[in-house]
């Protein structure tokens, strides 16, 4: 499942038979900085399938960090399980020990699944953890920089495609309103736009129409990607644009807050191919992580703010590079991260002395 050829620094096992944690930790690079990233609690059907999501995830990861000009590696761990059913404060707080046992090359935060209550209970056990509440010194919700962010995108890529940052008239279609997608939403009907919207869970969908009456709703991401939209968010799980979701796909823009959105290497060459415009996902949904690192030194929301505002700029850089090299801007983005990774990290070896 891994080894020499996935490039990752470290991965780690953690398993606690009393509180039931099954976790894995996964660091890919430390050459910016300690590794950072979430921590993932779903009910996957296999250890390898939890392998295999970790492996990517932290890549990405390194990736997003160095993109957002953060002085962090990539890391990300995933809690094996049914987060409704088996999440307690023995698993989280045996989680934590196991976090801290690594001595800070992994610091994690909240991701699909975990919640800002929950890194308060890891904190009582580890002092590797952010994504706290206030009233524990955090910042919160990450997923409020984390959608302000991926609105910083679709500024820039409409920009880009049609010569003006206005979402005024756009029809946007919005695939997943949980945590991210419902902010988004907000942002996306201030600025103008007529946006459509599905998820899997009924609740979610209700509070986004109690909030935004405005909101159309399809019946689900099948029926969405195939109405007249101009833009289209993935804000769910990985995977979203796969060959038969690319080839009925309406929108001339992809901008979303999901990770890993592209199903297998070769997505983003076919998007291109039919003149639909890719925002990397982890260009654009930074945001989050730009928030927790704040964090890190001590939080100030204004701060962090700014800092993710500047994701419209380093997405305009993806572009522009993206065309000028003739590579479709997932390979631009790449590119861009690992050249930051090579010139920052070989800095490292410069020895400072005791």
């Amino acid at each position: 499942m891994f080894g020499r050829s996935s490039g990752h620094e470290q991965v780690v096992f953690c398993q606690d038979e009393a509180s039931g944690l099954k976790a894995v930790i996964a660091i890919y690079s430390t050459a910016l900085g300690p590794s950072l990233g979430g921590t993932r609690f779903y009910p996957y059907e296999s250890e390898d399938e939890a392998v295999e999501d970790v492996l990517n995830l932290s890549k990405g990861m390194a990736y997003k960090n160095a993109l957002a000009g953060l002085d962090h590696g990539g890391g990300k761990a995933v809690i094996i399980g049914d987060p409704k059913r088996d999440k307690s404060e023995a698993l989280l707080r045996a989680y934590g020990r196991f976090v801290q046992s690594l001595g800070g090359r992994y610091v994690t935060a909240c991701d699909v699944g975990t919640y800002v209550e929950d890194m308060d209970v890891v904190a009582r056990e580890c002092g590797y953890v952010t994504g706290r509440s206030p009233d524990s010194g955090g910042a919160g919700d990450s997923s409020v920089l984390t959608a302000y962010g991926v609105y910083q995108g679709m500024l820039a890529s409409a920009e880009h495609l049609w010569g003006t940052p206005d979402l005024r008239g756009r029809r946007v279609g919005v695939a997943g309103v949980g945590k991210v997608g419902r902010h988004l939403v907000a942002h996306l009907l201030d600025d103008g736009a007529e946006v459509l919207v599905t998820d899997v869970d009924p609740a979610a969908l209700e509070r986004v129409r109690a909030a935004h009456p405005a909101v159309s709703v399809a019946a689900d991401t099948d029926a969405l990607i195939r109405e007249p939209i101009d833009i289209y968010a993935p804000c769910a799980l990985g995977g979203a644009l796969d060959d038969d979701t690319v080839a009925v796909l309406t929108a001339k823009i992809v901008c979303g807050a999901a990770n890993n959105q592209l199903a297998h290497p070769g997505v983003d060459k076919t998007l291109a191919e039919r003149g639909v415009l890719y925002a990397p996902d982890y260009v654009v949904n930074s945001g989050g992580v730009i928030q927790v690192a704040d964090e890190l030194h001590g939080f100030d929301f204004a701060r962090a703010k700014r800092k993710a505002t500047g994701i419209r700029a380093t997405a305009s850089r993806v572009f522009a590079l993206a065309d000028e090299e003739g590579v479709p801007p997932a390979v631009a983005a790449d590119r861009l991260a690992e050249r930051r990774m090579a010139d920052v990290g070989r800095l490292r070896g410069i020895y400072l002395g005791s």
